[in-house]
């Protein structure tokens, strides 16, 4: 069951004919899975890119392998290239872009711990950019990176299009 942000998300979208895509990383498809778990919220969701994988993300998104090896494949940097090359892929009102570190074993660092999540997109031309850190095994980190994001963007909806 999506959390009750996406729901409300998921009905303000549909009742504004606004549309949403994803590019997923860390997340690993669970964004539109949720989305798309939302009961009559089928046409607010374009699609989304599960690019978990380094070699997804530059073969498919088109993100510069020195970009990567430059700001490794969990941070904010590489987000915003993938909320950018989204945007051309599968154009939408509102574009999100998620990477992060919900497991150990990524490029975590004592000024990145697990747990820590970078969302970018964009709301119409309007970019946004949020970096999380949250605590719990890995289903909850993403639970929560789901949650908070929806919620943000709910409140950023809500003031552009009311």
């Amino acid at each position: 069951m999506p959390a009750d942000s996406v729901v409300q998300l998921s009905h303000f979208m549909r009742d504004n004919q606004l549309t949403i895509s994803f590019a997923e990383s860390a997340s690993t498809g669970r964004f539109v899975y949720d989305f798309t778990s939302v009961p009559n919220c089928g046409p607010t969701v374009k699609g989304s890119i599960v690019c978990y994988d380094v070699s997804v993300k530059e073969s498919l998104l088109g993100i510069p392998k020195e970009v990567i090896e430059q700001y490794t494949a969990e941070s904010a940097e590489v987000t915003q290239h993938l909320a950018d090359s989204l945007r051309e892929l599968i154009p939408a009102d509102i574009i999100v872009a998620v990477t992060g570190l919900a497991s150990p074993g990524g490029s975590e660092a004592p000024d990145k711990p697990v747990g820590t999540m970078f969302v970018h997109g964009y709301i119409g031309d309007e970019p946004f950019r949020k970096r999380f850190v949250f605590d719990g095994d890995p289903d909850e980190i993403i639970k929560q990176t789901i949650d908070s994001t929806a919620t943000f963007l709910l409140e950023k909806v809500q003031n552009l299009y009311v």
